[in-house]
């Protein structure tokens, strides 16, 4: 809890009441490696921060699984049209090692919303997650294959250290054997 309250407190410092209305709505739970944590097709009832491990966001494009990003260590992670839509996903968000999360319901986020410090949180957070998914597609998708995967070095190293390789591949838009000739360029 030490982690999902300092990240929190680093975008919006949090009273007392508001803090422990934070660690009474949200409540660990433990992901094995593979496991599911958000399935296609199904509404996203939870936000998740990811206390330790890692999740990969996927789709099924043609029967193939798309790696649309691979999330690490004190990050949040939820299907957002489907949790703030309470309609189906259509993405996949599965554990990639044994994972520990802090999970929120969407019933009890409305609730947590009602503390003005923890609403205040919400839209920083929201704002700059915005802000750089968008950045982050503009010029992701400007890169090639190879400065794709000098940008995940340099500025998502775990991604690097701790994701399959075919995952990594996936996000980039390329083979596994062609992400291995780019890392090997880069040795």
């Amino acid at each position: 809890m030490t982690e999902l309250l300092s990240f929190i407190n680093s975008l919006q410092k949090l009273d007392n009441e508001t803090e422990l209305a934070v660690r009474s709505y949200f409540v660990e739970k433990r992901f094995k490696k593979n496991e599911f944590i958000i399935k296609e097709g199904l509404i996203c009832t939870n936000v998740y921060f990811i206390q330790s491990g890692v999740v990969r966001r996927f789709c099924l494009e043609d029967g193939m699984e798309v790696t649309k990003w691979i999330y690490t260590d004190h990050q949040f992670i939820t299907s957002l049209s489907s949790f703030f839509e309470q309609r189906p996903s259509f993405e996949i968000f599965q554990a990639c090692e044994d994972t520990i999360v802090y999970s929120l319901s969407y019933a009890d986020e409305q609730i947590l919303l009602e503390y003005p410090l923890f609403s205040k949180f919400h839209v920083k957070q929201l704002r700059m997650y915005l802000s750089k998914i968008n950045e982050f597609h503009h010029n992701f998708r400007l890169m090639s294959a190879h400065e794709k995967y000098i940008f995940l070095l340099k500025s998502f190293p775990e991604i690097i250290k701790r994701a399959k390789l075919k995952h990594i591949a996936s996000l980039i838009g390329v083979s596994p054997e062609t992400l291995s000739r780019i890392r090997t360029s880069i040795i």
